[in-house]
């Protein structure tokens, strides 16, 4: 039987903390997402996005992503918005699962004692409902969303997460699949890690220099257990 040769261990640990964003990058959600963009602003009579433009916008808080994916719904409908892209959201989260790989990754991750977090776009409230999920119980040690800090790519959610636990800029790794998330890394003075993945093209990564861009789940783990 040949060999297994699996990746080497870091001498030491090289992260102490490692923030992942959600959707896109251990959910897999970008096409919902799309698709709940566009008919929410087409309920409210909008000029609907493209496929292109309502993905570039995953990741903000909703209503920054909302007012940049339909720049022509005036602000006193975007109330109304709102709650349509959570209608349409709703509807469908069921058909929302985990990328597969996303829990044997975070599991040996956790066993090499890397403080892990979530830093999302999303709302509190629904990242507390994704993360009820029995296989991500007790799995992360914290998580920033949004509307409790700020939208990416400002970086008080990351500078927040690292406050909480005690860690400096350069013993932390964001890990996302847009331009957003490495933009935050940057803007807070962290490494991050692109996935291509997700919501946007990697070719967008390389002027936000990331430590390496993963194109599936496992190359990610793979990366992850050699280098962080």
């Amino acid at each position: 039987m040949p060999q297994i040769l699996m990746p080497a261990r870091p001498a030491r640990r090289q992260f102490d903390l490692i923030a992942f964003d959600w959707d896109g990058t251990l959910f897999d959600s970008t096409a919902i997402i799309t698709r709940c963009i566009q008919n929410a602003v087409r309920d409210v009579g909008g000029t609907v996005p493209s496929d292109q433009d309502a993905a570039y916008v995953i990741g903000m808080g909703l209503m920054q992503a909302l007012a940049y994916a339909a720049p022509d719904v005036p602000k006193d409908k975007y109330a109304e918005l709102g709650a349509r892209y959570r209608h349409h959201y709703v509807a469908r989260k069921n058909d929302i699962s985990l990328f597969a790989g996303v829990v044997p990754m975070l599991v040996d991750l956790k066993s090499r004692q890397h403080c892990l977090s979530v830093a999302t776009g999303k709302s509190r409230k629904g990242l507390d409902d994704v993360l009820q999920a029995v296989e991500l119980k007790g799995m992360f040690d914290g998580s920033r969303t949004a509307d409790e800090t700020a939208g990416k790519p400002d970086p008080r959610m990351l500078q927040e997460l690292m406050h909480e636990f005690g860690v400096a800029p350069e013993r932390t790794l964001m890990i996302g699949d847009t331009t957003h998330d490495l933009q935050m890394a940057l803007n807070a003075g962290c490494a991050s890690v692109g996935v291509s993945y997700g919501a946007h093209e990697p070719e967008a990564f390389v002027a936000l220099s990331p430590r390496f861009v993963a194109h599936s789940v496992a190359d990610l783990h793979h990366w992850l257990l050699g280098n962080a």
